[in-house]
């Protein structure tokens, strides 16, 4: 039996705390950025671990650093902890207490896996060359939690750190499959909004008005139109207009008709270019009919790119850990977006996806869902690929 076998039997054997610790979380999600219940839960755990334990000030942050006996690399794992304002339709009988909140993309899991994780460490300890930096960060769901934890010196504290890595929930796939590529994994994710200025009046004499709604209407479609016809489809982008708000009443014209929507690209050059054409079809479209279009574009996280010799290690530590056919080299990028992509930007590293499909299920919902559901079971493979990880790249 190989080292990396015996791990993954020990992380099995820890299992039932992680599902307990899960469950703990998930029945109390948090939002953003302040995580009191969640932290405290996670503080809980990771008390009695010969771990050096930091709390950030601007959030619920924690950094945990595991040194060992022997001096080495770094490597920083990364869990994110926060829910989303969803309400819980799942049916678990350790469903979401908070209404309106609901831990729907997997972070109790991730967070659960990375306990694990530095249980597995721990206990290895006296044999680990260098050190783990453990990352559990809030505000992942749109706070940018991960900015603004490296803000806070998370990458300039000592240890520095050599390597980073991070694992994220697929209900979609198998339970223990292990889906990566090198290169672009996750796209960047803009907001934009389109504010369309006319002239109100009655609605029985549109002539003596300027209507915002029919341009904010011929938008849309442009925007799509553009996309196809100025950004090659090898290099993708993705414009979606997902709120449409104007009018108060049936018999009124009104000034002004907002939309609102996101923009996500696979690289930084098809980002440039979608931004640039939100400018000038607003604009075009507007003018055409008479009235002004004024764009506002918050950026957002950009693309989550994979370094292509770590994650080819990645891979081949998974297939040591969990055989070769559970490892799957991803054809294409997703269009999700990650704050994790602001940690690659810094260091070396990558993201992988983990199946945990869960029992019984053919089309299982999928993150994000009211409804999605995991196999617990597949914490155990995430918990020990972490610990693989970690403990072939100081071994190197």
């Amino acid at each position: 039996m190989s080292d990396l076998e015996s791990l993954l039997d020990e992380a099995k054997e820890l299992l039932p705390d992680l599902v307990e610790l899960r469950r703990a979380i998930h029945a109390e999600p948090e939002l953003g950025l302040e995580l009191p219940k969640t932290r405290a839960k996670l503080l809980e755990r990771l008390e009695a671990l010969p771990l050096e334990i930091e709390t950030h000030k601007q959030s619920s942050a924690v950094v945990a650093t595991l040194r060992g006996a022997k001096p080495g690399r770094s490597i920083l794992l990364r869990a994110d902890m926060d829910a989303l304002p969803v309400l819980e339709e799942s049916g678990l009988p350790f469903a979401s207490k908070t209404p309106g909140a609901m831990h729907a993309c997997g972070h109790d899991a991730h967070t659960a896996m990375l306990v694990g994780a530095a249980r597995l460490l721990a206990a290895r300890r006296a044999e680990l060359r260098g050190s783990v930096v453990f990352m559990f960060q809030p505000g992942e769901e749109g706070f940018a939690g991960a900015r603004i934890m490296l803000e806070e010196g998370l990458l300039e504290r000592e240890p520095k750190v050599d390597a980073a890595f991070a694992l994220h929930v697929a209900p979609e796939f198998k339970p223990g499959m292990i889906a990566t590529r090198g290169g672009t994994l996750l796209a960047s994710a803009d907001v934009f909004e389109v504010t369309v200025r006319g002239k109100g009046g009655h609605a029985s004499m549109p002539h003596l008005c300027r209507d915002p709604i029919p341009a904010a209407c011929a938008i849309v479609p442009a925007l799509q139109t553009f996309l196809t016809r100025s950004i090659a489809a090898t290099d993708p982008a993705v414009i979606t207009v997902t709120m449409l708000r104007a009018g108060t009443t049936n018999n009124v014209i009104p000034e002004t008709a907002t939309l609102t929507g996101t923009i996500r690209a696979h690289s930084e050059a098809a980002r440039e270019k979608a931004h640039e054409g939100v400018h000038q079809v607003a604009d075009g479209v507007a003018r055409a009919h008479g009235v002004e279009a004024e764009v506002q574009l918050l950026p957002g996280y950009p693309v989550t790119v994979n370094d292509g010799d770590f994650d080819c290690f990645v891979q081949g530590v998974a297939r040591e850990l969990l055989g070769a056919r559970s490892v799957v080299e991803l054809p294409a990028p997703f269009m999700g977006a990650e704050d994790f992509s602001y940690v690659l930007q810094q260091v070396t590293g990558s993201m992988a996806v983990i199946g945990m499909r869960p029992p019984g299920s053919d089309a299982p919902a999928p993150c994000h869902s009211n409804r999605m559901k995991i196999d617990e079971a597949g914490m155990a493979h995430g918990a020990a690929l972490h610990a693989a990880v970690a403990l072939r790249f100081l071994a190197r």
